[in-house]
């Protein structure tokens, strides 16, 4: 009896060991880091040129590359789809996946996809195959996935990833994290310089087309822009525009894309109507009367805003008038890229304006199916042609959850103007 006894104690020990085991094997697959990278399997898509108009409808705000692919982001995934004319999403063309990190950011130039991710890790995929480029060590972000279910604040406005050019064009990513900013080549992921900084007391603006990062420095007295070189690192110059007070807010314009390769500043505190606008080179910005008005965008040399059913193109530096629309109703600007102003009216008809002349380049109603035009825009990503922009139920309710507060399950029109 006390054998037997001995030898059930025995096997039940082992059971328990076994199982113990098994657990860890389990738990260790299910919660150690991970990468997980499905690459292309078939051909690029081709390069596009629809007619103008409404393309589709989206569940997620898409970065349009290389004028072939849409790009997205989900809170631990990256990953693509084409054609970019396609009327839904589909099956991802390639895929790029970490555990546990999230995503804080993505950033694409050419047919390079950047991911900033929140455990500092910076990822460069390859669009045109999915394949990992290149991955190093960056500042780690304040916060990791920060976008409601559209992933807009990703994809559209990334809080720390600032593409720029130096002087001599090669591509620089610029990131900025609470402790350290940092630049990289873009094509190889090399550091070029790193600088330790105070996030608590400074607010990213973006990168200039003079080649410089811009931020609003209120660690010192008083607070002033400070101008960093996207190639060194050596602070340029620290300015303090006229007149402004601790609350000033410095907004950049006249962008390639978000914050991205800005030629202009508005900065305005809490008495102001619109601000002050001003033009930023190599030097000292210079003041530019035109960009004043609230909504005012910047293409070239040429300064566009709508008000009072009036839309008006005038040179920036004169703030002489080159162009004037009354024709077009009640509008808004809710984006502008290169070459085109995009405008929305009352009843949600896009225009699509020529800043050089004013003329019309496209008008229609932006509406898919039987969505109807009863709806309020939300954030605006405008890029290679197209303009994509977020439904909102209405009354807007920012604070709703986000089937209340986005219009349909895909609230993200796409549209070729």
């Amino acid at each position: 009896m006390g054998w037997a006894t001995g030898w059930r104690r025995i096997v039940a020990v082992g059971a328990v060991a076994v199982v113990v085991a098994l657990t860890a094997i389990t738990a260790y697959r299910v919660l150690a880091p991970a990468e997980v990278s499905t690459v292309a399997r078939g051909d690029y898509p081709p390069d596009t040129a629809p007619e103008a108009g409404v393309v589709g409808r989206l569940p997620v705000a898409p970065l349009v590359v290389d004028g072939r692919l849409r790009v997205y982001a989900a809170p631990r995934q990256i990953y693509a789809d084409g054609p970019v004319d396609g009327r839904h999403r589909t099956t991802p063309y390639w895929s790029y996946r970490r555990w546990p990190a999230q995503v804080s950011g993505v950033v694409a130039d050419g047919t390079r996809v950047v991911g900033h991710w929140s455990d500092g890790k910076l990822v460069a995929l390859d669009a045109r195959t999915g394949q990992v480029v290149w991955r190093v060590d960056s500042p780690t972000p304040a916060e990791g996935w920060t976008a409601r279910r559209t992933g807009t604040a990703a994809v559209w406005s990334p809080p720390s990833l600032f593409l720029g050019r130096t002087a001599d064009g090669q591509p620089v990513l610029v990131v900025s994290g609470p402790q350290r900013i940092a630049g990289f080549g873009l094509a190889d992921g090399r550091q070029l310089w790193s600088a330790e900084v105070d996030g608590s007391c400074r607010t990213d603006v973006g990168t200039t087309a003079a080649g410089q990062f811009a931020a609003v420095d209120r660690c010192a007295n008083p607070a002033a822009v400070e101008f960093r070189d996207v190639a060194t690192g050596a602070s340029v110059t620290r300015w303090q525009p006229p007149g402004a007070s601790a609350e000033w807010i410095v907004t950049p314009v006249g962008c390639v894309t978000h914050r991205v390769q800005c030629r202009g500043l508005r900065v305005t505190g809490p008495a102001d109507d619109g601000g002050r606008g001003w033009l930023v080179g190599t030097g000292t910005p210079v003041p530019a009367a035109a960009l004043d008005p609230a909504g005012t965008v910047l293409d070239g040399d040429r300064a566009v805003g709508a008000a009072d059913g009036t839309v008006t193109g005038r040179a920036v530096r004169t703030g002489k008038e080159l162009w004037r629309r009354t024709d077009l109703g009640s509008v808004r600007i809710v984006a502008a890229q290169p070459g085109r102003v995009h405008l929305l009216t009352e009843t949600n008809d896009l225009i699509t304006l020529d800043p050089r002349t004013g003329v019309e380049r496209s008008r229609f109603p932006l509406n898919v199916d039987s969505d109807g035009l009863g709806w309020a825009p939300g954030s605006a990503y405008a890029g290679d042609g197209y303009l994509a922009l977020e439904r909102l139920r209405e009354p807007v309710a920012p604070d709703a959850d986000d089937q209340r507060y986005f219009l349909t399950a895909e609230p993200v029109v796409l549209a070729a103007t």
